[in-house]
């Protein structure tokens, strides 16, 4: 069903077009013409490797699902066809269309019917590395939501491809049967910047309080099973090079919560985008750091020949099937892991420095926090003292389905959010239908540096910027699977 807001778009949007005026960005339940994709959403099993099977849902009958490669500005049909008995969400993340498009209930977007169909029109943008996934809320049911094999590559082709690799290699990265156990310290010394004395003080005083009531340590999420394109390491077919060959990896982190790191012994990586947007300073690391639904574009020259693990710096993840063979022709043998050297990760080495920074029109305070194992075991996340936003229970199911907005936005306004983290833990940020600018990373100013999800280091505060340009409603989240469905959400809207 369409709700009321929904359809009174789409009824103007039709007494527009009828009148001679502009058609509305993007549309539901479109039946003229031929779908350009099919997208199947069904129980399948995944080969992860000889012996190795596992039961999850997927796109078209596999892991990862389909690239998607879109025309930036040319209008897309989607067809969607759901074979499960859940409705479902498909969120087409980091791109600019309507909210009753994006695939967040919280918006409003009308579900794919259980064991039914939807199919969409909607013109793709901004160009760019981009994906989709599931946005279904889990739980504590560690087979839904991104858990499963819902995740896809997207890229939006610019109206002019520069071409400046000879090849391009898509990498999705993903854990699979996952677990739950009591929470422990998550490593987090990768992120540069210093912590803030009252953000530890106030975060490490409520887990004391919270440990001394005998409360144990929330639930995190473990995985047996790693891999790269579906397949753990050594189990998949090498990715074949030559000597002196530029090629640029399009790299995803498809996990529901897992941060990735990822290193090629004897190579570099210049980082030339993040999140699918060209980065001012492209800038060459020996380590990659991938937050939860990151995505990093980096250019490698093939200049060591020989055969190569590339994979996590965790001996243990990757040990598990986070690695993929890169062999050069004319080479063979077992591939070769060298220990990637201890790196920082900053944002801001990829922007400006200096300069006159940008005045917003209004900055938006936000304090994250922990109430540890509050619901049933698992920690409770909350934005300024709030689950949800709004005050939706987390005792009623469906409850983000009637989240309130709790931010309001002015068409055309510049908006500063400041963002305090008051707990240890790392959170992918993540803004639909918007992309915001690095403002101030960790103290340290910066700008030109353009995402859709950023990871704001435990006991840190982190300034972005963005501009209300794509009415309607907009989730703010933690990408975090565990994060989000237990509080960590905010809804925007336009007034």
């Amino acid at each position: 069903m369409v709700d009321r807001r929904v359809f009174l778009e789409l009824a103007g949007a039709a007494a527009a077009t009828a009148a001679g005026g502009p058609a509305l960005a993007g549309q539901v339940n479109s039946t003229v013409g031929k779908a350009d994709y099919t997208i199947r959403i069904a129980e399948t099993a995944v080969e992860l490797a000889p012996g190795r099977v596992v039961r999850t849902t997927t796109y078209n009958g596999g892991f990862p699902g389909p690239l998607l490669r879109l025309r930036a500005g040319r209008k897309t049909t989607v067809e969607f066809v759901n074979e499960t008995a859940t409705p479902e969400q498909f969120h087409w993340h980091g791109q600019f269309v309507p909210s009753h498009v994006d695939g967040a209930a919280e918006e409003r977007t009308p579900y794919i019917p259980a064991n039914g169909r939807k199919r969409i029109s909607f013109t793709p943008g901004p160009a760019g590395f981009r994906f989709y996934h599931t946005h279904l809320r889990a739980g504590s049911d560690l087979s839904a939501g991104q858990y499963t094999g819902e995740v896809g590559p997207v890229f939006v082709e610019p109206q002019h491809d520069p071409g400046r690799y000879d090849r391009e290699v898509f990498l999705v990265l993903k854990e699979f049967e996952p677990s739950l156990s009591r929470g422990g310290d998550m490593a987090q010394d990768f992120l540069a910047g210093a912590e803030v004395d009252d953000l530890k003080s106030r975060g490490e005083t409520a887990m004391r309080r919270s440990l001394a009531s005998g409360m144990p340590k929330g639930y995190e999420v473990g995985y047996r099973t790693f891999s790269i394109n579906g397949r753990m390491l050594g189990h998949g077919e090498p990715i074949r090079v030559r000597r002196g060959e530029r090629v640029l990896f399009h790299v995803l982190n498809g996990s529901a919560t897992e941060i990735r790191s990822l290193a090629l012994p004897g190579h570099n990586f210049t980082v030339v985008a993040l999140d699918g947007n060209v980065v001012p300073k492209p800038t060459t690391v020996p380590v990659l750091w991938i937050g939860t639904a990151e995505r990093v574009d980096a250019m490698v020259e093939m200049n060591e020949p020989g055969v190569w693990i590339l994979g996590d710096r965790s001996d243990d993840d990757r040990g598990n099937g986070m690695g993929l063979v890169i062999e050069y022709a004319g080479h063979a043998g077992a591939p070769r892991w060298v220990k990637a050297p201890e790196t920082h990760w900053n944002y801001a080495d990829f922007g400006h420095h200096g300069g006159v920074a940008a005045v917003p029109d209004e900055t938006i305070e936000m304090t994250f926090a922990k109430q540890n194992a509050a619901f049933h075991g698992f920690n409770v996340w909350t934005i300024n003292g709030v689950p949800y936003a709004g005050g939706a229970s987390l005792e009623m199911p469906g409850s983000m389905d009637v989240m309130k907005p709790m931010f309001h936005l002015h068409e055309g306004g510049r908006y500063r959010i400041h963002m305090r983290n008051a707990s240890d833990d790392i959170h992918p940020i993540h803004l639909h239908r918007h992309t915001f600018e690095l403002m101030r990373v960790a103290g340290r100013p910066t700008s030109g540096v353009m995402k859709d999800v950023v990871m704001l280091a435990g006991y840190q505060e982190m300034e972005i910027d963005f501009v209300a340009d794509d009415p309607g409603l907009t989730l703010f989240h933690c990408h975090q699977q565990l994060h989000m469905d237990f509080g960590f959400m905010a809804l925007f809207d336009y007034i």
